[in-house]
């Protein structure tokens, strides 16, 4: 805890000397805590015409400020040994909150192994199968990302993607028994079939022309609007996968 007297204290600082004293304790660490290298910096600011008319500063100070820098890095590293408690199944829970179903289970990478997941490339929006996750990482936003090798491709496809707006439960294909399943207003992955590239883009359904048929074949069309771009195309079951239950 920080009394009132310290933040004065660091309320002295000018923007110039805060952002090197920043950049100082990136390049050598907890090397800025030493006494020596705290008087020397605190004599050099105190003698800069940047000062002129403000007070001097004292070492305490400068060493107050890297002791609140140093216990700001080290929660951020805490943070960063728990992400691994945020991977968990997210079998039959909210995929469309990852970050909440994640905290109620422990995990580690290893059991995401044994999952069916997918994730959204932002290269091109589009959501590919996950073939295994190889990292993670918190960042300063406090925004939890994994390193995904998408299933198919090599290491150089791999990316880091966002866990809570990229990452959810492997979507599902559908039989053709399962049409009704399909709802106006529903969030689908859809398979978008174009002259150059096929994807699997997010699309909802704006409507449906539902046909008379048997368990063996849909011929219902249904009429969906990409996400990504707002266009609309009418597709078959075959072309739909839907969203886990909830």
């Amino acid at each position: 805890m920080v009394d009132n007297d310290s933040w004065d204290s660091l309320s002295e600082f000018t923007l110039a000397e805060v952002l090197e004293m920043e950049n100082k304790y990136k390049a050598i660490g907890d090397e800025t805590l030493n006494e020596e290298f705290c008087n020397n910096l605190a004599t050099r600011f105190s003698c800069s015409s940047n000062r002129l008319g403000k007070s001097t500063i004292t070492w305490q100070q400068v060493q107050l400020f890297f002791q609140e820098k140093q216990m700001e890095v080290q929660t951020q590293q805490e943070s960063s040994a728990m992400a691994l408690k945020l991977f968990v199944d997210l079998s039959g829970e909210d995929s469309s909150k990852p970050l909440e179903v994640m905290q109620k289970r422990k995990g580690t990478v290893e059991d995401l192994k044994e999952l069916s997941f997918e994730a959204r490339s932002a290269k091109d929006y589009a959501w590919y199968d996950v073939e295994t996750f190889l990292n993670y990482r918190v960042l300063c936003n406090g925004e939890l990302e994994v390193r995904v090798r998408f299933a198919g491709f090599d290491k150089a496809e791999d990316e880091w993607v966002n866990v809570e707006t990229a990452v959810r439960e492997r979507s599902i294909p559908l039989e053709p028994s399962e049409c009704g399943m399909v709802n106006i207003g529903d969030l689908v992955l859809c398979y978008l079939d174009r002259e150059y590239y096929q994807l699997y883009c997010d699309a909802h359904v704006v409507d449906i022309q539902r046909q008379t048929h048997d368990d063996k074949g849909c011929t219902c069309v249904f009429v969906v609007c990409y996400d990504h771009d707002y266009s609309e195309e009418n597709v078959s079951l075959e072309r739909i996968c839907r969203r886990p239950i909830t």
